[in-house]
């Protein structure tokens, strides 16, 4: 439809200066993609590209290899992953993936908002579901199938209908003849008949219907025309009466549900899709260190949370295109007692709670130039997340991992940027390029702005990736951020990494933080997987002296198709974002370092430099079913070790089960 509680791809709802972006044509080997995470699927958009009509390079996605049934929107079929994802050996440089965005705003401290086109892509049908029985819909019946299903031989007049029309037939001869001399019919590429294998009748019928309307048009514009010609489509005619009729009426039928779909469309202009989610979770807990206090975790009833997203795509022009996403959900895995910073380690990836309250998540604008460049600019969703192509395939809140930290890479999410501007340029066939620059308040023009103010955070960033093989892409990140209270914005491990105070009114602890990150996706076989990232940050504290450091990693495995096809299998293992060095002192000399004063287990002190005292692994198990075309069911299991990075703190574990609709 992206933060990491955005919806999706897919995998899902994804270029380097973040208000304009758009999507570039695929052009590199890559040419398949939602997930989970969104996903997260995938983030099909080049289902929509072929429904809309709109250039496909405006919907180059981020997870190129793969066909969903999700993510990835209002067309027949399905796709989410898929997000049903089927995967393309191909390689993921060459679709831009800028028309999905996957994942909405995250909050540092509460929020999700994806719209992941991605995962909205996968959520796309793909084709109507033929293995069973179709029940026709009352108000729409069609008067020739009624007569059909009454008595399907009460139009049989003459036992020649009985058989198909052959070659060295005198029909078949003479329609060979008609369409030689008239072109009647233009239907095989080298413009010939191909009066080289039998038709059925119905078949022949339309043959003799378009050489009928041809010469009509040919008689219109003479005083004079051959006879014969006239008399042997005159004895076509009249031997297959009882064909032409119902062909008639069949595209009289046709035309008059056309007609009723005009007159009913939601837009000529404008496509809708969207995904619902709705979790049932619960974990372990007992009491964790925070600041030499004991903290009991109460929070671990099984609960339901529930997470909407809806986005409509308008088509400006065939090169053009204006996304406008809208989320709601309810529901959370942690109270705000302990959502900072327990909620950094627990929290899943479709957690949007906004107490159910429609909130617009992407508004902005999409412009295609060329084959190879694409521009985004708006308002709302314009971020690195969303820019950014995506390597691991399956990123998607309704049809990927579980967690918030499996998604994707944490420093992507870096800034929690708004609106702003970015571009996707396809540099060569196995290169391209993003580019994005975002504010956090864009809209307040006391302490924000697009240039930043005393309360805004402002990222500007740029990735490259490369598909070496058709099987492999590789990411490189580079992201730098203000940031004036001291968090990252990533909403995941070690945000907060200073220590705030109160000044002029506002809790203050600026950052200038330069992030980098690298990400692998390996397709080893069709249904294996092998990929991973990694991340470092280092942060100056600018109202005084030293910085801190940051690193996070992650390694996985997926199986797509696995026990059935659009099924899909992953293992997840790594570190969240932790404190490994902090040395800030402010200039009254007081220190800020956040690992000495809140894990410790004695008298929480400030002034204590260095990282945290342990270190969190994370292992994540999930595998999703997809149920039906547009269903999908998710359980799993997350097991914390460490939490908080410190040892003190008894494992947490998790479990899940996650059901997307998606339409």
């Amino acid at each position: 439809m992206t933060t990491y509680g955005r919806l999706g791809k897919t995998a899902s709802s994804a270029l380097m200066f973040a208000t304009l972006g758009c999507w570039v044509t695929s052009f590199s080997a890559a040419q398949a993609t939602p997930v989970e995470s969104s996903e997260q699927q995938p983030t099909d958009l080049a289902r929509l590209t072929e429904t809309s009509g709109v250039d496909p390079g405006l919907f180059l996605s981020t997870e190129t290899g793969r066909v969903n049934s999700p993510v990835e929107i209002a067309f027949p079929g399905h796709e989410v992953e898929a997000e049903i994802t089927t995967e393309l050996a191909v390689s993921a440089t060459s679709e831009v993936e800028m028309i999905t965005p996957t994942d909405s705003l995250i909050e540092s401290e509460d929020a999700f908002v994806e719209t992941q086109v991605q995962d909205l892509a996968q959520a796309l049908p793909e084709r109507e579901d033929s293995s069973g029985p179709t029940v026709p819909d009352p108000l729409f019946v069609d008067p020739l199938e009624a007569v059909e299903e009454s008595d399907p031989m009460d139009q049989v007049t003459n036992v020649s209908q009985l058989r198909d029309v052959s070659p060295g037939d005198w029909a078949y001869e003479a329609l060979r003849s008609l369409v030689e001399r008239y072109g009647c019919i233009a239907g095989y590429p080298d413009g010939t008949f191909r009066g080289n294998r039998a038709m059925t009748r119905y078949e022949f019928a339309a043959g003799v219907n378009a050489c009928m309307q041809q010469i009509e048009r040919l008689i219109a514009g003479r005083t004079e025309f051959p006879t014969g010609d006239l008399e042997s489509l005159r004895r076509l005619v009249l031997e297959f009466e009882a064909e032409l009729a119902t062909l008639g009426a069949r595209v009289d039928n046709l035309e008059g549900r056309t007609a009723l779909l005009e007159d009913n469309q939601f837009s000529t202009t404008t496509k809708i899709f969207g995904q619902a989610i709705l979790g049932v979770q619960g974990r372990s807990g007992d009491e964790f260190v925070l600041a030499g206090n004991d903290i009991s975790d109460d929070d671990t009833n099984v609960n339901v949370i529930n997470n909407v997203q809806l986005s409509l795509f308008t088509q400006l022009s065939p090169r053009s295109l204006l996304l406008t996403s809208f989320q709601a959900g309810n529901g959370s895995t942690t109270s705000p007692a302990t959502r900072d910073p327990l909620g950094n380690f627990v929290g899943l990836g479709y957690e949007g709670d906004n107490d159910n309250d429609l909130r617009l998540t992407d508004l902005n604008y999409r412009q295609l130039f060329g084959s190879s460049f694409a521009l985004i600019v708006g308002p709302e969703g314009v971020n690195p997340v969303n820019v950014f192509r995506g390597v691991n395939r399956i990123e998607s809140a309704g049809s990927g991992p579980l967690s918030r930290f499996a998604q994707r890479n944490p420093i992507i999410s870096i800034g929690n940027g708004s609106g702003g501007i970015g571009f996707d340029w396809q540099i060569a066939t196995r290169l391209s390029l993003q580019g994005v620059y975002s504010s956090s308040l864009p809209d307040e023009p006391e302490n924000g702005g697009i240039f930043g103010g005393d309360q805004t955070t402002t990222t500007a960033g740029a990735q490259l990736v490369a598909s070496p093989l058709d099987t492999l892409d590789i990411s490189l990140q580079y992201i730098n951020s203000y940031s004036p209270n001291g968090f990252l914005g990533t909403g995941v491990g070690d945000d907060r990494v200073a220590l705030q105070q109160v000044n002029n009114g506002f809790l203050r602890a600026p950052i200038n933080t330069n992030a980098f990150g690298a990400g692998l996706e390996w397709r080893v076989i069709p249904k294996l997987t092998v990929g991973g990232w990694a991340g470092f940050t280092d942060s100056d504290f600018e109202d005084g002296s030293g910085d801190v450091q940051t690193f996070n990693w992650m390694a996985f495995l997926n199986f797509p198709d696995l026990f059935g096809e659009g099924n899909l299998g992953g293992i997840y293992v790594g570190q969240p974002p932790k404190i490994t060095d902090s040395d800030i002192t402010d200039d009254a000399g007081i220190g800020r370092n956040v690992p000495g004063f809140f894990s410790t287990d004695g008298i929480p002190n400030a002034f204590d430099e260095g990282g945290q005292p342990d270190t969190t692994t994370h292992l994540e198990v999930f595998y999703r079913w997809q149920v039906a075309d547009n269903i999908s069911i998710t359980p799993g299991v997350v097991v914390i070790f460490n939490p908080l990075h410190n040892d003190d703190n008894d494992t947490i574990t998790i479990g899940a089960i996650r059901t997307t609709f998606t339409f």
